[in-house]
């Protein structure tokens, strides 16, 4: 009778362990699907970006950016980074199709070479222009893109979080897989740490300066991404954001890239 019981209570502890870890799935699926529920219908935007990065030595140097954004039902949204200062970057421009599944697209003009050049899925963990900032982390995060895991709650800047594991399901990421901190008021990205096929932790990005608009859509003014191997950062800061532009897919050609001083 014991060794019944205790193969049943075994049983028991594998199917309720089992059934744990898909409750975390499910709602880590659960909360990053709202988090993507409450950013849709923003038609397109634009705004104007100040990218400052810092080495190791804490010298900075500064980049002015301009950003549209489209949204895309049913895949990932299109986006044009064009670069209007300093000089020797002026020009500079990134045209970016994200997809769920399917490879993502990029292309990067460079007005020295007058060529557009398009970006390797396989060259997507190498980092955008110099900053600490990959060029897959310029892409949407479309939620079909991971496998989530629900690891818990806390308290981060005062904010009650959600914590969520996310692995990538697209090919050639350089990440093995991101922790999310996610407010639970308003399901707004505050943090993400990145980690690489090591495991080890890579970069963290702290997401704060919040700004609502249309009533609805809340952006962060203020991004810093943390690289924690090589000590450098870069700081993204954002203003002058406009919605409902009007935006069309003819926007976002690569013909445009050419075009975008």
């Amino acid at each position: 009778m014991r060794l019944i019981s205790t193969v049943v209570a075994l049983m028991l502890a594998v199917s309720a362990g089992s059934l744990f870890a898909e409750t975390d799935k499910n709602k880590g699926i659960e909360i990053m699907t709202e988090v993507d529920v409450r950013d849709e219908g923003f038609e397109d935007f634009s705004a104007q970006i100040s990218m400052v990065l810092e080495d190791n030595n804490g010298n900075k140097s500064t980049r002015l950016m301009e950003v549209k954004n489209l949204e895309v039902k049913n895949d990932g949204d299109k986006r044009l980074l064009v670069f209007k200062e300093p000089s020797d970057v002026s020009g500079t421009a990134l045209l970016t199709y994200s997809h769920i599944l399917e490879d993502d697209e990029q292309w990067l003009y460079l007005p020295a070479l007058k060529r557009v050049k398009r970006i390797s899925s396989s060259n997507k963990s190498g980092p955008f222009v110099g900053s600490e900032f990959a060029y897959e982390d310029m892409l949407s995060q479309e939620v079909e893109k991971y496998e989530y895991v629900f690891l818990g709650e806390e308290n981060f800047k005062g904010l009650e979080c959600f914590i969520v594991e996310r692995k990538p399901r697209y090919k050639n990421s350089g990440y093995n897989k991101h922790k999310v901190w996610i407010d639970k008021k308003h399901f707004r990205y505050q943090k993400i740490e990145y980690f690489d096929h090591q495991d080890s932790h890579l970069k963290t990005l702290v997401l704060t300066d919040y700004e609502q608009f249309l009533n609805k859509f809340w952006r962060a003014k203020e991004m810093v991404m943390t690289n924690h191997q090589t000590q450098k950062s870069t700081a993204m800061y954002w203003k002058r954001f406009s919605f409902s532009n009007g935006y069309s897919d003819s926007d976002f050609t690569k013909s445009v890239l050419k075009r975008s001083r």
